[in-house]
């Protein structure tokens, strides 16, 4: 490593610049003797103002990173920041979902859109029943959660309510008996822990006709004609096709039928159809 000196009259080094590893990059350290006798200290100021300009103010903002970094003073600490929708639902994928997703009966969907488009869930997983994932991160309000529970009660055969702390006690006050609830919180690294405060039970409150609503019309059409109805009943309008399924069909048959359609709808929603 090289070193440049600025001399005194007298001779001897006043100061020597060194090259200093600061963030990654070299960077000027201004080294003074301990002791210089032919150097006097006016001599000192005049050499220090001769410093001035664009080098000196990036020196002293070197020197200064470098004196935090060397002497251990404390930097400001960072912010931590809430937990976002995006967070918690690939840590609700990545942990939480990950063994139903490798089943090869198992549908697993995000935004899901229930009552036709009325309502998103956020995460549907679709086997033996509807098991729906509504999640409240930090970022988020609870301004709009009664009304998705009226319609996550009618079409959802079970509900999880994945929450930021912030919203724990309000959802477990509002929400039904039968809702599970899970604390999503940020660790101290930005990991995403899961703490099951709730498991969900079987919906009491589902209505079949609500969750038929998943299928399409011809889907609908499909298997009431399979039931044997005649033509003339398929022509009838959606609200009685509907209703007519649920007549000729029980719920477990009908959530099959959900699943199974869902797996052909090979353009659905820009993307190929998975078992």
């Amino acid at each position: 490593m090289t070193a440049s000196a600025v001399r005194s009259g007298g001779g001897q080094p006043f100061a020597v610049f060194q090259a200093d590893l600061v963030n990654g990059r070299n960077a000027p350290k201004l080294v003074v003797p301990a002791r210089c006798p032919t150097t006097r200290r006016g001599h000192r100021r005049r050499q220090a103002r001769e410093m001035s300009g664009e080098a000196g103010y990036h020196l002293g903002l070197e020197q200064n990173l470098w004196q935090k970094v060397n002497w251990g003073i404390t930097m400001p600490a960072m912010t931590k920041v809430g937990t976002t929708d995006a967070d918690i639902r690939f840590a609700l994928h990545a942990k939480r979902l990950r063994r139903a997703k490798s089943h090869p009966d198992t549908l697993v969907i995000d935004e899901l859109g229930l009552a036709h488009a009325r309502s998103r869930i956020d995460v549907a997983v679709i086997n033996g029943c509807i098991h729906g994932y509504e999640i409240k991160s930090a970022k988020d309000n609870l301004d709009r959660f009664a009304t998705q529970i009226d319609i996550y009660r009618q079409t959802l055969q079970k509900l999880t309510l994945v929450a930021a702390p912030k919203h724990v006690a309000a959802i477990m006050s509002h929400a039904p008996e039968w809702c599970g609830v899970i604390a999503a919180e940020q660790g101290p690294r930005g990991g995403i822990n899961f703490q099951v405060l709730r498991n969900a039970a079987a919906n009491p409150e589902i209505d079949p006709v609500m969750m038929a609503h998943l299928l399409w019309r011809d889907e609908v059409i499909q298997l009431l004609g399979q039931a044997g109805y005649a033509a003339k009943d398929l022509r009838r309008p959606r609200k009685q096709l509907y209703e007519m399924l649920c007549e000729a069909m029980t719920l477990r048959e009908i959530t099959a039928s959900i699943r199974a359609f869902m797996v052909r709808r090979h353009a659905w929603r820009d993307r190929p159809a998975h078992a």
